[in-house]
């Protein structure tokens, strides 16, 4: 049973973060630093699935791309959380990004037991408190939500979508 629940939770993961890169692809180049929104609201998706993958104890989190944290009255308009990028990064530097925390989603996933996947994975302050299994769904709604906001800004700005993924890619 718990394979079958990996494949699945892998295939359908796996196409959220497809979706959100297919966008990024999408994107045009001379929009990269203009579009603050889009960028933004890339950033936050990878950095908070990032730190939702961080299993089994988020205290662990570390980012690769660095970030800061700003209180909400300080956030910029447009600007979704409170863990905001040092800079606009690059198109490729995001794309590098999500491709690692692509590979960490698989691993997470496909490394999961009967005993991890019941864990709790609680964030310091006690705000979030959830299994492992429960985070990673939680993750991955997290995902498609914004997979499905950042096509809607590319549709508005250049008329194309990233089309929908039915399933993960094969390696």
């Amino acid at each position: 049973m718990l394979e079958t629940i990996k494949d699945a939770l892998w295939q359908q993961f796996g196409a959220s973060l497809q979706m959100i890169e297919n966008a990024i692809n999408l994107w045009p180049e001379t929009l990269w630093d203009t579009d603050k929104k889009f960028f933004y609201t890339v950033y936050h998706t990878l950095i908070l699935t990032d730190y939702y993958l961080t299993i089994p104890s988020p205290s662990e989190f570390v980012s690769t791309l660095p970030f800061t944290f700003m209180d909400k009255e300080d956030i910029p308009t447009g600007v979704l959380g409170d863990m905001v990028p040092d800079r606009i990064y690059t198109k490729s530097e995001t794309i590098d990004y999500l491709q690692d925390i692509t590979a960490k989603c698989h691993s997470a996933i496909h490394n999961l037991t009967d005993q991890l996947i019941s864990e709790r994975w609680i964030e310091e302050g006690g705000e979030m408190d959830y299994s492992v299994l429960e985070i990673l769904i939680y993750n991955m709604r997290h995902v498609q939500h914004h997979a499905g906001q950042v096509n809607m800004l590319l549709r508005q700005t250049t008329n194309r979508s990233s089309g929908w993924v039915f399933r993960a890619e094969e390696e």
